[in-house]
């Protein structure tokens, strides 16, 4: 539990912060002030998620790799959002460059010194 946890929370705070930074884009006759506070706040769940998560995490993850999981999981949730929300198709290039950072991500966590 005490790594899935952390996951999971980081999981959930991606859909929220990935709405706060790009949800708006639908709605471009909104106000910008309105946008900008709308964001803000959905901001704020978000921090109510990610930074219980890094405190639960950290000690079974480094700082390191709790950064690692959340990139990974922000382009996850960022390429399902781009093609449900924003109705944008993901390229090849998208998936070879996101591929690239998971395999970044691999190097995080495989030469990870074993546990004490």
């Amino acid at each position: 539990m005490r790594h899935l946890l952390p996951v999971v929370l980081l999981a959930i705070s991606n859909v929220f912060m990935t709405f706060a930074w790009y949800g708006h884009l639908r709605f471009k006759h909104q106000p910008l002030v309105l946008v900008i506070a709308v964001s803000w706040g959905i901001a704020l769940l978000e921090y109510c998620f990610q930074v219980p998560a890094n405190r639960i995490g950290h000690g079974a993850y480094s700082a390191a790799e709790l950064k690692t999981i959340q990139e990974v999981l922000t382009l996850l949730v960022f390429a399902v959002f781009s093609v449900t929300w924003l109705g944008e198709s993901l390229r090849w290039n998208h998936l070879v460059g996101f591929g690239l950072l998971v395999a970044a991500a691999g190097f995080v966590f495989g030469f990870r010194p074993p546990p004490a």
